[in-house]
Formats: C-alpha cells, structure tokens, sequence
C-alpha cells in the first residue's frame, strides 16, 4: 500500500467533459499543485452517494480556501457513470475521475475484492498530494466512514 511521503504511481484515470473524454496521467496532472483526491467504493452507492460524495461538496469552497488547488473524486467505474453522477450530485467543483480497471487503485495498493457486489473497487480513503507526493493518506477500516470524510479533512487542514 502506498504510504505518506511516497510519489503517485504513473496511471491513467479518465475524465467525461462537455468536449468528450480526457485522459489524464497522474503524474502530469498532480504535478505543482496541492491536491486532494478522495477515492470511493462506488458511483451511485448509498454511503457513497448519501455521505461522502456530498460533503466535498458542501464543503469544497472551505477546502480549497485552505490552499488546496482542487478536489478530485476518482472510483472503479468509468467516466461516463462518474460524469452521470457528477451532474445528479451537482459535484460541479470536484473533479470525478474514473479508474475504469482499477489499474490506478491496485497501484496504489489499495484495492478490495467486493466479489458479487462489484469485484475488485477501491478502499475509501482520501489523500493529500504536493506535487505528486502522498502527504497525508486517510485510508477508511472495513465498513466505517470517519477518517476520509470531508469533515476530518477540513479539520487536518485547518
């Protein structure tokens, strides 16, 4: 698993716009900027949809008034889903970035198998990156949401 201090693996994660499909590589794109990327199970999942997605954005502006370029929001499914919910969430500040085969999220070392419900997703967790370099990392206990939500991070910014 990737840990505090350590540089982002090389990926490419996917982004639905208004001008069809970006594809972003994490290096370039975490590059001279403060970050922060939470990562969730799933699109469209209850926790997912009802708690974690909506407290970034609730609390976006705040979190970017404590010095942080911009919010991304990366999942084990693909731009199209990620666009979908980004619009029924009204996530316009966060950028929803899909690991479409989870190469991104195993190179991280933190994948789950969820077997029936979806096969292998991302833990939940979130993480603060400085030009490319993990400086804090949140990573969630089995069934709990407490320590990636957007609450916790304000307060470790704060």
């Amino acid at each position: 698993m990737i840990k505090q201090g350590q540089m982002l693996p090389s990926a490419t994660l996917s982004q639905l716009t208004n001008t069809g499909i970006q594809r972003h590589n994490t290096r370039e794109l975490f590059s001279n900027k403060r970050a922060v990327l939470f990562a969730v199970p799933g699109a469209f999942t209850p926790l997912c949809s009802e708690s974690h997605l909506p407290g970034y954005v609730a609390l976006a502006d705040q979190i970017k008034a404590a010095g942080i370029d911009f919010i991304a929001c990366v999942s084990v499914n693909d731009a199209f889903v990620m666009q979908a919910w980004r619009k029924t969430q009204r996530a316009t500040d966060i950028m929803m970035l899909a690991d479409g085969d989870g190469t991104f999220t195993k190179a991280l070392g933190l994948e789950i198998n969820t077997a029936s419900f979806g096969g292998i997703r991302s833990q939940r967790y979130v993480m603060i990156i400085e030009n490319g370099k993990v400086t804090q990392l949140n990573v969630e206990k089995p069934q709990a949401f407490d320590t990636s939500k957007a609450e916790t991070l304000l307060a470790t910014l704060s």
